[in-house]
């Protein structure tokens, strides 16, 4: 058995922000697919696995973790790697990802959800997710002018919290192209040594009727 169980799903950016450092660090994990769009996460079974019922969950030596952020603390110490070299920058790692869990993923997620799977179209809960990414966006933008990466010199589990979901590409409905800091950012994980789109990591669930 793999040493490291992530159950996740490929349309999960929450997900990919485990899985992708896992592919990275070249360690032995397995992706077992929930399967969410048919209510996996709210069967007896999963419940039991994580009462939150939500993706993604890590197994790793008796341990079962859930919460992205957590396992990403998780991962540092048991990887050796991606983590903050000092206090100061274990303290600014985590500012970004609480910023990004409360400013950034979750008005991008909960936007791209409506457009690309429930099929919405714009609608003026859609315009206001777009115009809290704008704020959002240009906060980071500020952020990555001057820097290759969010914290210090090589890439952090900030990163890979962060830039999740920006590797969905159309799904997002959304255009870099006024963020040439974060287009150039987003490129150098892409380039980082054994990176695979999230669709290639982990089995897809939604099926477009």
């Amino acid at each position: 058995m793999p040493e490291y169980r992530l159950h996740c799903f490929g349309e999960s950016g929450n997900s990919y922000k485990v899985a992708l450092p896992l592919q990275l660090a070249g360690v032995d994990w397995e992706p077992v697919f929930v399967d969410f769009f048919n209510g996996a996460h709210r069967a007896e079974a999963f419940r039991e696995l994580n009462d939150m019922s939500e993706a993604p969950v890590l197994e790793h030596r008796g341990l079962k973790l859930t919460q992205s952020g957590v396992i990403l603390d998780y991962l540092t110490e048991t990887l050796g790697r991606y983590g903050g070299e000092t206090p100061e920058e274990r303290r600014e790692i985590w500012r970004w990802i609480l910023f990004d869990n409360h400013k950034f993923t979750s008005y991008m997620a909960t936007r791209r959800f409506f457009l690309a799977f429930m099929k919405t179209g714009e609608t003026p809960v859609t315009e206001f997710l777009r115009s809290r990414m704008k704020a959002a966006f240009a906060v980071l933008e500020a952020h990555l002018k001057d820097r290759n990466f969010v914290v210090g010199d090589r890439p952090t589990i900030a990163d890979f919290s962060l830039s999740s979901y920006l590797h969905y590409g159309d799904e997002l409905a959304w255009s870099f192209d006024p963020y040439p800091a974060i287009s150039a950012w987003v490129e150098r994980i892409r380039a980082l040594p054994g990176w695979k789109h999230p669709y290639e990591l982990m089995q897809r669930g939604y099926r477009d009727a």
